[in-house]
């Protein structure tokens, strides 16, 4: 409430040293050397692909078990999606498949860190290389996530990062931010952010509004702070709710070695999800699907012809149990002991 307070008196609604200051710290956070604040973590992949030089006619590789904004910002730019399946225990997108999916308009790979768990990045990283493909990360859902110890985000051209309430890092509304360490792309981001300009009244590229609000900046600044300890607590409880499930017939989430998860969900699998799903909400307990349906199913993309077999299998087991930094060892032993009664029954 202080730091939202000294925004109010100070009236510095837009742009500024306050966004400056957190652009810096969340570009240090993310092992990069530069961040560009944005209204969304949307248009934080949207105007990443362009300022990296995707274009009309362009295709780009991802993953199709997402949020619809990762194909999403590839089509605003008018190039192609194009999706790749997906591993069966991280649920990311399978490097092994991706090289059987490129052609000669193959411009770069949109990764995604889903449910917090990175990416194996040495397999994407060896990939773009050998094709001179650029690389934007999804990192919407792994803000502080590591891949042998290097942070998610510093691993390619441009990482994107969602700021939306729900996320590890949340704002009081919409934000998103552009981490890089290549200066032209952060500044054609924030031209781009900006309507194309970098001063007032001159505008040098066809851009957008697309700008952090600094109050969301003061919301953030004051949470990063507690963000690293936020993260050990929600690994806790992952680890917490594997031992108390480990005995059951359903999968807890998989981490692949030398990586850190930070847990934005707790995602198991279970192949009696419905019947589970219907017993958890008679007995109160919050859960969510992540997603149940590909985005190669959407209705946008129906013209898209994919052979997805991972992904359909996976997207009708996937189920998110409760997990926050606040959750205490006795909820979780209450998920874990109804669960246990479900399968008793």
């Amino acid at each position: 409430m202080a730091a939202m307070e000294k925004v109010i008196d100070e009236a510095g609604f837009v742009l500024g040293p306050h966004l400056e200051a957190f652009e810096q710290k969340m570009s240090q956070f993310c092992g990069c050397s530069y961040g560009a604040g944005v209204a969304s973590g949307t248009e934080a992949l949207h105007l990443a692909l362009l300022a990296s030089g995707i274009k009309p006619g362009d295709e780009v590789v991802t993953t199709p078990f997402s949020f619809i904004a990762t194909a999403e910002a590839i089509s605003y730019v008018g190039a192609r999606p194009v999706f790749v399946d997906i591993d069966e225990k991280t649920f990311n997108i399978n490097p092994d498949l991706i090289e059987e999916h490129l052609s000669p308009k193959t411009k770069a790979i949109v990764p995604v860190h889903l449910y917090g768990q990175p990416v194996d990045m040495d397999k994407i990283k060896k990939i773009a290389q050998k094709y001179s493909l650029k690389i934007i990360e999804d990192c919407a859902q792994a803000i502080g996530a590591r891949y042998f110890n290097q942070p998610v985000g510093s691993f390619g051209d441009a990482g994107c990062f969602s700021f939306f309430p729900t996320k590890n890092l949340g704002a009081f509304g919409d934000g998103g931010m552009v981490v890089t360490s290549n200066p032209e792309i952060a500044r054609l981001v924030k031209m781009l952010r900006g309507h194309g300009g970098l001063e007032r009244d001159v505008y040098q590229i066809l851009g957008f509004n697309s700008r952090l609000d600094i109050l969301q900046v003061a919301i953030l600044e004051a949470k990063l702070k507690y963000l690293e300890a936020w993260t050990a607590s929600r690994r806790h409880h992952a680890y917490y709710y594997n031992q108390l499930l480990q005995d059951l017939p359903l999968e807890t989430p998989f981490e692949l070695p030398n990586t850190f998860c930070v847990y934005n969900q707790y995602t198991i699998k279970v192949k009696e999800r419905p019947a589970l799903i219907d017993y958890l909400k008679k007995e109160g307990i919050g859960i969510m699907v992540y997603y149940p349906r590909g985005m190669h199913q959407q209705k946008i993309y129906q013209d898209v012809v994919v052979n997805l077999p991972v992904v359909e299998k996976i997207q009708g087991q996937v189920l998110s149990l409760p997990i926050y930094p606040e959750l205490t060892d006795s909820l979780i032993e209450l998920v874990a002991q109804t669960i246990r009664r479900f399968y008793r029954q």
